[in-house]
């Protein structure tokens, strides 16, 4: 009886040793590793690991049949699909053992290494290192491992840094680093080239802000054009489809100042290689309004004290926005406009201070009135609409021939997608109905916009503004100033005038006339004078 247990137990200890011990064998390289290595061909590690199993036949060691090989991954991070694969059939039970060349193949990151050796060691499964000859299953063995990887750590840690050293060196010296190029350029030999049509529409989204003065129309009126933001082909050959514009994405590109032929490192910028595609005066206009509605919230609607001049009155000496307050005394109401410097920084960082609003908008009204009794300046007023019209005739052409060009892109993608559709099934089928909606979309978009440029165009070209017109809408000013509502005074005095500069000590104004607004004025006098 005694013999017979003992027999068994012997062959129970047998069977144990028989049972195979099945090894997955991880292999990766990264894309930024040498070619020609031995440590880093996928092959040459795959052959060192099964020549290292088949030396553990004493151990009844066995390969397993699946190949578990990341090429062109990271060791940062465990976001690779071979290495899942390997982990899910570890813990399924159907590998024992996991062999790699190098433990950094595993992972270079200590934290991501002892979360993948905790889970190992859960699920009873050894991890073996070929040429470290390191084994898990052993204390002396942790020890190295731990070791061994806090180098790894290190070692990335410090390529990281470097890395991110030149980055800010050529940052510097006004190189591209990579990445996305930005809307209206596009990365050749290393450097950025302005993409000509992008640039245009860069161009006019910059106007269209600074004719809406806010953010949300203007993405509003860059959605309704069909206009979507930079698409780009990554060195893969993935395609990236530029979104939909929104707030978010217009202030990130109205204030970069790379537009202007700089580069940005933090909170500083220097001279790029690169030419500007936006004049430095349109970009710090557009940095003004967005610093001012930041501090106003852009709501017109809370122009309750009929402020005429806020947003566009600026202070010369400091070249800050002066902000319109008011305070009360004895029940009334005494408004003015005070620097935004000086509410800042103390009353002492500024000259000018503040100024009675009632006295400076007077002022201010009486010189528009003059324009219309001014031969010479209405002269020069009309020169500018001209060039305006001229301008914006030129930029409906360009946006013309890329709308043409997305329409043929778009076109063709419906045909294809339509074509995919007719023989896909189940979910395949589902995802590429979206996408040809999507793409469909897009066409009838654009489609809208092009009907809507060809009328512009028409009108444009139909459009008879002469001095004469110009001259009547600002001797209609004066005419119908008195009756006017307040919200209407403000339009009209935005629509003439830029900016006003107001030099304080001097008393000197400094006023710019907006052509644009110069025009649409005069097309509303014309408007009205044919309905009456």
């Amino acid at each position: 009886m005694a013999y017979a247990a003992q027999n068994g137990r012997g062959r129970k200890a047998i069977a144990a040793v028989q049972t195979a011990v099945r090894c997955g064998v991880y292999c990766r390289k990264s894309t930024t590793e040498g070619q020609d290595s031995t440590f880093n061909s996928l092959d040459n590690q795959q052959q060192a690991a099964e020549s290292y199993v088949a030396s553990q036949r004493h151990a009844n060691w066995a390969l397993s049949t699946e190949r578990y090989h990341d090429y062109g991954f990271s060791g940062g991070n465990i976001d690779r699909p071979a290495l899942q694969r390997l982990l899910a059939d570890a813990k399924n039970g159907l590998v024992d053992t996991i062999v790699v060349y190098r433990l950094d193949r595993l992972s270079r990151s200590l934290i991501d290494f002892l979360r993948i050796h905790a889970d190992l060691e859960r699920w009873g499964v050894g991890l073996v290192s070929v040429t470290e000859q390191i084994n898990t299953t052993t204390p002396h063995g942790r020890m190295i491992v731990n070791v061994l990887l806090s180098f790894a750590q290190y070692e990335r840690e410090l390529i990281g840094e470097r890395t991110r050293d030149k980055m800010s060196a050529a940052r510097r010296l006004g190189r591209w680093t990579g990445g996305m190029p930005p809307m209206g350029f596009d990365v050749k030999d290393k450097r950025l080239v302005v993409n000509q049509d992008e640039a245009g529409q860069v161009r006019v989204i910059f106007d269209l802000y600074l004719e809406h003065r806010a953010l949300l129309p203007a993405a509003q009126e860059l959605a309704r054009r069909g206009w979507r933001r930079k698409s780009w082909t990554t060195k893969d050959g993935r395609a990236r489809v530029g979104r939909a514009w929104n707030k978010t994405d217009l202030h990130r590109l109205l204030t970069d100042p790379i537009y202007i032929g700089r580069q940005k490192l933090g909170d500083e910028t220097f001279k790029g290689e690169h030419p500007a595609i936006i004049s430095k005066a349109a970009f710090d206009q557009v940095q003004r309004i967005l610093d001012e509605n930041s501090r106003t919230g852009g709501s017109g609607q809370r122009n309750r004290h009929g402020a005429l001049l806020r947003g566009i009155l600026r202070c010369a000496a400091c070249d800050a926005a002066m902000v319109h307050a008011f305070t009360e005394r004895n029940g009334r109401a005494f408004r003015y406009y005070r620097c935004s410097h000086a509410i800042k920084n103390g009353k002492d960082a500024c000259p000018v201070g503040s100024v009675p609003a009632v006295k400076i908008e007077e002022f201010v009204v009486e010189q528009i009135k003059r324009i219309g009794s001014d031969p010479a300046l209405c002269e020069e007023t009309f020169r500018q609409v001209q060039v305006q019209v001229a301008a914006e005739s030129r930029g409906l052409k360009a946006e013309a021939k890329r709308i043409e060009r997305g329409l043929v892109s778009a076109r063709a993608e419906v045909g294809r997608l339509t074509s995919t559709v007719t023989i896909a099934s189940g979910g395949a089928a589902d995802a590429l109905m979206a996408k040809l909606a999507e793409s469909q979309e897009r066409v009838v978009t654009l489609e809208r916009r092009q009907r809507e440029l060809v009328e512009r165009q028409a009108a444009l070209n139909d459009q008879d503004v002469d001095p004469h017109a110009v001259r009547t809408a600002l001797a209609q000013f004066t005419d119908v100033w008195d009756v006017l509502l307040t919200p209407e005074r403000e339009r009209v005095v935005r629509l003439l005038i830029e900016r006003i500069d107001y030099g304080g000590t001097t008393g000197e104004l400094k006023i710019t006339f907006s052509a644009t607004g110069a025009r649409l004025l005069a097309a509303d006098s014309t408007s009205a004078e044919s309905t009456t």
